[in-house]
């Protein structure tokens, strides 16, 4: 059984290394940034339409995800229309979510345990 002092640094350890790509105005962003932070953890926030991640940053938080790339894109956002993406092929869709980081679904976290896109917030659950 861990002592209350591995215990404490265990979770300062995974909040060192937890990243949230956030958008504060996203009720989905702040639930889970909530959830995070009852569970102990003081991530990174990265506000990504300020910060964007790069395409590769996208690619490989996508990849350890484990969903495609049009999973990790906002098909609601009326840009996603304007640009006519319906039809896009994955690296099309890639370059326009680099370009264009409003069309990258929210919120991606990293924590030590793996990625996920915590949509539902749930699914955060599974790397905490």
């Amino acid at each position: 059984m861990a002592s209350a002092a591995s215990k404490a640094a265990e979770t300062a350890k995974s909040a060192k290394n937890t990243v949230i790509y956030h958008n504060p105005t996203c009720s989905t962003s702040r639930k889970t940034l909530e959830l995070l932070r009852d569970g102990g953890l003081e991530p990174t926030i990265v506000e990504y339409l300020k910060t964007p991640p790069s395409r590769d940053e996208l690619v490989a938080m996508i990849r350890d995800a484990g969903i495609d790339v049009r999973g990790a894109v906002r098909t609601r956002e009326p840009l996603y229309g304007e640009l006519n993406l319906a039809d896009a092929s994955e690296e099309q869709l890639l370059d326009a979510m680099a370009e264009h980081p409003i069309l990258i679904e929210r919120p991606f976290v990293v924590t030590p345990k793996g990625t996920r896109l915590a949509r539902p917030v749930d699914k955060l659950r599974e790397i905490l």
